[in-house]
């Protein structure tokens, strides 16, 4: 960190969560798009360094959720106690008298994103068998009250149609089938929902999956809206075959009723309308995953 008062916020920061440790360095961590996440080392009294991350949410998640800080880190206590891949919370701090925002803090997992696996069917499995396990945790738990309804997420996303529709990418007729036919009966248990499950939110360390992380969309409902999602992902990360690979491994792993899985297909085909273009990619690469985008949609259609 060049600012200096970035410096010293961190190292306040640093006091509170150990009032016997060091601030060594600070580091800016790529790749969030949602949070400005900050990693940081510590010395201790007794010489060991340890790493942190800090996590500060952007204006949009506060916007959306003005407890988003509060509610992730009460989350992620859950997924420690459930025994899932994930972060450990260490500190929270919403007083904003150090930062302008609530920010929480979390364990420092060391891997990366993999996004040119060489056994990609191994990842595949993993991705599949880590998001099963997500999904038992059961959405009803009276814990997990504080997490939106997935179902009324999307029907508050039909509600708002834009006036200006991102027929590039089939919104106008996705929004048109969907408008239709919601709210979708839901044909299976409520489950917890990590709500953006793809390969950048998750890190690998040595072919195995360490974490899955950034858990401020998750949400409860219906299985099949985590699958739908992570489908397209797939899709766009590792392909057609991957994709199947990777939705019959996830069918083997449950007893998930598949019958609405062309809706919430086409649920997540819709996300990335209007805003695909603006995501920064190279031209070659947009043009993949409009085609790969077409495609998916076409196949959900088919299925309906």
């Amino acid at each position: 960190m060049t600012d200096s008062q970035d410096v010293m916020r961190f190292e306040r920061l640093v006091q509170k969560i150990d009032a016997h440790a060091n601030l060594l360095r600070a580091w800016e961590l790529k790749g969030g798009v949602s949070a400005q996440v900050t990693a940081l080392e510590l010395l201790h009294s007794d010489g060991h360094p340890k790493k942190v991350v800090v996590r500060q949410h952007g204006e949009a998640d506060l916007r959306h959720n003005p407890n988003i800080a509060a509610d992730e880190f009460k989350l992620l206590r859950i997924l420690q106690t459930a025994g899932m891949a994930a972060p450990a919370p260490i500190y929270l701090d919403e007083s904003s008298d150090r930062f302008a925002t609530p920010i929480i803090v979390i364990e420092f997992i060391e891997g990366t994103p993999e996004f040119a696996p060489t056994n990609v069917a191994d990842v595949v499995l993993q991705l599949a068998t880590h998001l099963v396990n997500i999904h038992a945790v059961d959405g009803a738990n009276p814990d997990l009250a504080f997490l939106p309804q997935q179902e009324n997420s999307i029907a508050q996303k039909l509600k708002e149609r834009p006036a200006t529709l991102d027929d590039s990418l089939d919104e106008r007729r996705i929004r048109d089938a969907l408008e239709r036919i919601w709210p979708l009966p839901q044909r299976n248990p409520s489950a917890l929902l990590h709500g953006d499950f793809w390969p950048g939110n998750v890190l690998w360390n040595h072919g195995q999956l360490a974490a899955v992380i950034d858990w401020e969309d998750a949400s409860v409902g219906d299985p099949m809206a985590d699958v739908g999602n992570s489908r397209l992902e797939m899709l766009w990360a590792f392909g057609a075959e991957a994709m199947q690979q990777f939705t019959e491994h996830y069918k083997s792993m449950t007893h998930i009723d598949f019958t609405h899985l062309p809706w919430w297909d086409l649920c997540a085909a819709l996300r990335p309308a209007s805003k695909l273009g603006t995501w920064g990619l190279d031209a070659a690469t947009e043009k993949g995953m409009r085609a790969d985008h077409k495609w998916f949609v076409k196949q959900a259609f088919e299925n309906l």
